[in-house]
């Protein structure tokens, strides 16, 4: 866990304004719809910041930020792979191809996505259903 929790301006300068605001709405999109703890970790050798959501110890998807790119992550098992393909035709093409493209792991499939603007929350908010119920109303 990182001691010092980057402020907003210090993500604004990191990701950009209009980055920042797509990474804030994100994140009260999710906040809306599940009761989460939030963890933020340094974003190893490719990112600068990790920012987790997890619950009972199992991680819900990540964000990642670095200089002028927001990466939103969520890794699918076996079983969320076969759900995935189940509402795969409500999906939109790029959130699509982003799944296939994805590698497949021994423990899942490590897709991460670059959103620009919000044109894909709905998507992202069907693909974390996937792998947890929204536990607020």
């Amino acid at each position: 866990m990182l001691e010092n929790i980057p402020s907003h301006s210090t993500m604004t300068e990191l990701l950009g304004q209009s980055l920042f605001e797509v990474w804030q709405a994100l994140s009260a999109a999710i906040d809306e719809k599940y009761d989460m703890e939030r963890i933020w970790n340094s974003g190893g050798k490719n990112w600068v910041y990790e920012y987790k959501y997890r619950r009972g110890g199992k991680t819900l998807c990540a964000f990642y930020a670095k200089r002028n790119c927001f990466g939103f992550m969520i890794i699918f098992g076996k079983d969320e792979r076969t759900k995935f393909e189940a509402i795969r035709g409500t999906l939109s093409d790029p959130v699509c191809r982003q799944y296939d493209e994805a590698k497949t792991y021994r423990d899942g499939k490590w897709v991460m996505f670059e959103p620009t603007n919000r044109a894909e929350f709905d998507d992202y908010m069907k693909l974390l259903a996937i792998k947890r119920r929204p536990n607020r109303k």
